[in-house]
């Protein structure tokens, strides 16, 4: 009788220790399936939930083109010999009599090193004048001065070399093999040309980010598609500027997965299903692959797009779901392409909350066991 009023009372003091473990909340990584879908507009929440399926898949896997636009891309090609204000310049001029203009006494020619082309893009030379040098290649400023100097020295020989100028340099910047001022030259006047001469980039091709800065104006483009799409190699311009940078996108893992942590992408597209892998898939212990989530802002059209309304706004928040135990739910999640700043999160198992409460009563009746052996009740 004794021993059957010690168990009623024992599992009396358990339902009451769950009851108490239960009302004062056990630790979680996260809220549950139902508080998510909570949120819900139809909720009165802020936030629209989907179903991740074929139509969602297709909306939502527009992700920001990258490209150069028609000012980059419909530049002509500069000739490597053509002149730019900031060019240096190197000049000869040989006379033929023995008391010339310009050659001193002895000798048959004179050297102007560095003349520098003025803002304007005009050089002087003395008893030419200002002679327009700015658009215009090495031989034709030759003649030009030769032309000026025949009417006062008989024969005159003119020889003009361009010297690597400000007006004529890349800066490049970033992820490549040697980061520098280059001149554009005849084997660089393009961007592939360009960064084969920095070195080529230092990071992996398929996330590395190129960057081409001209004056007000900012164009990028994957490594990769630089070969690949022919139109991308731009001509280069004077005072252009270069930067090389691995792809700074990421997404954020939380809940029942191996890690949480903030992941920079490792490709250029990423699935749902290569994000969780990335952090070490799912939990085995924990995760309920019924619940997977990911959350994301989505601009004015695509959410316009994907509720079939136009009375949407401004961004909206999304959440989308995928079930990973549907018969299509591993193909829905595959073909769920992850876009940088989504926080993919993976909900805990119903019961893995009674697992929990279970452990906390069962420490908490062991540990007054032992309060009241060690007491002698």
């Amino acid at each position: 009788m004794i021993s059957l009023t010690l168990r009623f009372a024992k599992g009396a003091a358990l339902v009451v220790t769950l009851g108490l473990v239960a009302s004062c909340g056990l630790p979680r990584s996260g809220p549950n399936k139902s508080e998510i879908y909570s949120g819900s507009v139809l909720e009165q929440g802020d936030a629209f939930v989907l179903v991740v399926d074929d139509r969602v898949n297709r909306i939502a896997a527009v992700t920001p083109a990258l490209g150069f636009s028609a000012g980059f891309t419909d530049a002509g090609v500069v000739g490597s010999d053509t002149i730019r204000a900031g060019d240096t310049l190197g000049l000869t001029i040989w006379e033929n009599v023995d008391d010339g203009l310009l050659v001193p006494q002895g000798q048959n020619a004179t050297v102007l090193e560095e003349v520098q082309v003025d803002g304007s893009g005009f050089i002087f030379v003395p008893y030419a004048g200002r002679v327009k040098a700015e658009g215009n290649t090495p031989e034709a400023i030759r003649r030009i001065i030769t032309d000026k100097l025949t009417d006062q020295t008989p024969d005159p020989q003119v020889q003009v070399r361009r010297l690597a100028g400000d007006g004529a340099t890349v800066a490049i910047v970033g992820a490549v093999g040697a980061q520098g001022v280059y001149p554009i030259e005849r084997p660089t006047r393009t961007l592939a040309g360009m960064l084969a001469a920095a070195g080529g980039v230092a990071v992996q091709p398929d996330i590395a980010r190129v960057t081409v800065v001209r004056g007000n104006h900012t164009g990028s483009i994957w490594f990769e598609d630089l070969y690949g799409h022919p139109g991308h190699d731009i001509a280069l311009r004077g005072g252009d500027r270069i930067i090389v940078e691995q792809d700074t996108r990421s997404f954020t893992a939380l809940g029942a997965t191996g890690a949480q942590d903030r992941v920079q992408f490792e490709s250029q597209a990423i699935s749902a299903i290569e994000a969780i892998a990335q952090v070490g898939g799912l939990q085995s212990t924990l995760a309920d692959p019924t619940g997977v989530f990911v959350f994301r802002n989505e601009p004015e059209e695509v959410a316009q797009q994907l509720m079939g309304r136009t009375d949407i706004t401004g961004t909206q928040r999304v959440i989308y779901v995928l079930d990973l135990t549907r018969p299509n739910g591993m193909f829905m999640a595959r073909d769920f392409a992850i876009r940088d700043q989504d926080t993919v999160y993976v909900t805990e198992a119903p019961y893995t909350q009674f697992n929990k409460a279970i452990a906390a009563a069962t420490g908490s009746l062991s540990a007054a066991t032992n309060v009241s052996s060690a007491a002698g009740l």
